[in-house]
């Protein structure tokens, strides 16, 4: 479980979190910055230094949506910016804090990874509405950048789908919710890409392996099976109150997980 900081977090509230035993990780949304984020962090030095000094003392990881709120800072700028701005500062003034950098989606998120060797992990996701989130998806050149990186084998990068199961009616409007459900796609998707890097053997720890261990937790030991075979993603999930469109809808893959297997 992990909490959500806000400007009133206290650092005793860090301690009875890490006391708790259930509680691995803290949030950090920049006030704003993706949907349900409204009571994120305004100022992250002027209102939760003392809250991060306590977080690095109970060596407990902050997990970062990377983004900056200005609405002076272009929407392709502002995972640059908040790197730039409030991140690289963050990381010099509290060295030993855990921090992962979260869903990112430019090459400078990357370059500054790869600058801390084996310090800094990170998660790995007109428009289109279902394919909507935040940080918005970058040019081409971002693209191949995170590929090369999370199929390189290194173990700064893990899996974190952020999968938002948003309802169709709140992606298809005039305003429409930022989120992508990728959970039912999410194990064939990252297949295709590891296989095309030429990297598959690479697939299980970046899936299973590097998480736990950054975290401290022991490694997973049930197993999911990918076998390479066709199947076609559904149009939409029904609930109770309505659907939802999944990620790569209606569309291919190639590579079927063992939890979509008919019994």
């Amino acid at each position: 479980m992990t909490l959500y900081l806000t400007d009133r977090t206290t650092p005793e509230e860090i301690k009875l979190a890490k006391k708790s035993g259930v509680v691995f990780a803290v949030k950090l949304y920049p006030a704003g910055a993706t949907t349900n984020s409204q009571d994120g962090v305004t100022d992250i030095f002027g209102k939760c230094l003392l809250v991060l000094e306590e977080m690095a003392r109970q060596e407990m990881p902050l997990l970062v949506h990377g983004e900056v709120t200005d609405p002076h800072v272009d929407t392709f700028d502002r995972e640059k910016v908040f790197i730039e701005k409030i991140l690289a500062p963050l990381v010099q003034k509290l060295p030993q804090l855990k921090i992962v950098m979260e869903h990112i989606t430019t090459m400078d998120a990357v370059n500054f990874i790869e600058s801390f060797k084996e310090g800094m992990p990170c998660s790995q996701g007109g428009l289109q509405p279902h394919n909507y989130c935040l940080p918005v998806l970058k040019r081409e050149t971002h693209r191949q950048a995170i590929v090369s990186a999370v199929t390189s084998g290194s173990r700064q990068y893990f899996l974190g789908t952020d999968s938002a199961p948003h309802d169709k009616r709140r992606k298809e409007c005039s305003c429409g919710c930022a989120g992508i459900y990728s959970a039912p796609v999410a194990l064939s998707l990252y297949a295709k890409v590891f296989e095309q890097a030429g990297a598959l053997d690479k697939l299980e720890a970046f899936t299973s392996f590097n998480g736990p261990d950054f975290y401290g937790l022991p490694r997973n030991t049930s197993k999911i099976v990918l076998r390479k075979s066709a199947w076609k993603v559904p149009d939409t999930y029904s609930y109770s109150s309505g659907e939802i469109v999944p990620m790569y809808t209606g569309n291919t893959l190639e590579w079927l997980p063992s939890d979509h297997l008919e019994e």
